[in-house]
């Protein structure tokens, strides 16, 4: 265990965390989760960290599933979390593999630097759905793209990537340089939250041991012995970095499956969206129908196929997902009032 002492603030506690407390709270202690990890949760108040145990509904009484960077509200006396404050914002994905449900990957995120590298990881596609994450979750974000000290086309990774989102700052770095991961530090604030999401394999773990200026996997955690057999593709974990930003590690993430995303997915496609807007149907698909905005606007070179098909993958994607996560829901209700009873005196 790190026996170093943080304040809130140097945790990322916030005046909109702090105006959540009332008359019947104002006893509890606040506790940041710094590491989940499969079963269990590390959560810290500053002055000490705690290990829970975490069940697929959650945390004792809390009927929700905590993840890091949320803040939670801990009983003074049992030191047993009773409240998931409200979050500035939340990362979440559909669950990868066959059961229908939704995962936080993290929360109370101010900035999300989206790591790609130059190499052929780099995926247009998989960026943009990055952005449309960001973008629904109303995070900053930056585009970080490592090793380009190993092409000699970095420039040309980076020419492709700045027609994704007009206002996307680009950062084309080499991770193991720290002069070249100095141009990172203006979004490295006191207090600010800054998450690293990526695909395995693009050097988030290199830039992280690079910022923290040690070659030790995990040093700079709020938790401690992290080179010691645990992994940075099996837990999700919040650091402090020397300049006092909070920054959270998440694993490698292969599947990032969108859920109720129209709003990111639109902001995303603003280009498309404005076609859309002058087709003559309103249920127009694209492809036969006369008076098609998006197709005089292909032909117009005003966008192109490739983002067009991403925009009509991702909306499918979408609607189906927050479709199926509904029906779950009502499922689970009827279930509970089939089974409700009414005992007789």
């Amino acid at each position: 265990m790190n026996q170093k002492h943080y304040s809130l603030d140097e945790l990322g506690w916030k005046d909109c965390f702090k105006d959540q407390l009332d008359t019947d709270n104002t006893d509890m202690i606040p506790a940041r989760v710094t590491m989940t990890h499969k079963g269990h949760l590390v959560v810290s108040t500053g002055q000490s960290e705690l290990l829970l145990k975490i069940a697929g509904k959650g945390i004792g009484s809390l009927n929700e599933q905590p993840t890091v960077g949320d803040w939670l509200l801990m009983d003074r006396e049992t030191m047993v979390p009773v409240k998931v404050l409200e979050r500035t914002s939340l990362l979440q994905r559909m669950a990868p593999g066959q059961e229908v449900k939704l995962q936080p990957i993290a929360a109370n995120i101010d900035t999300l630097f989206i790591v790609s590298s130059c190499n052929t990881e780099f995926n247009l596609n998989r960026i943009e759905r990055y952005i449309c994450l960001a973008l629904e979750a109303g995070v900053n974000f930056v585009l970080v793209l490592t090793k380009e000290d190993l092409t000699e086309e970095a420039q040309e990774y980076r020419k492709q990537a700045e027609h994704l989102y007009e206002s996307m700052p680009i950062v084309t770095i080499n991770g193991k340089d720290p002069q070249s991961v100095q141009s990172l530090q203006k979004w490295f604030k006191p207090g600010e939250t800054v998450a690293l999401l990526g695909s395995s394999g693009v050097g988030k773990t290199t830039l992280l041991n690079t910022i923290n200026g040690t070659k030790k996997e995990k040093t700079g955690a709020i938790r401690d012995g992290d080179d010691k057999g645990r992994h940075t593709t099996t837990t999700r974990s919040l650091h402090v970095m020397p300049s006092g930003t909070l920054l959270i590690d998440v694993p490698g993430i292969r599947e990032l499956q969108l859920h109720d995303c129209h709003a990111g997915i639109d902001r995303a496609f603003s280009e498309i969206v404005e076609a859309e807007e002058m087709c003559r149907f309103s249920d127009c698909s694209h492809e036969r129908e006369p008076g098609c905005g998006v197709r005089e606007a292909l032909e117009n070179e005003v966008i192109t196929q490739r983002r067009l098909a991403n925009y009509l993958k991702l909306k499918e994607e979408a609607e189906k997902n927050t479709a199926e996560i509904a029906e779950r829901a009502k499922r689970k209700a009827g279930k509970k009032k089939k089974y409700s009873r009414k005992w007789k005196k």
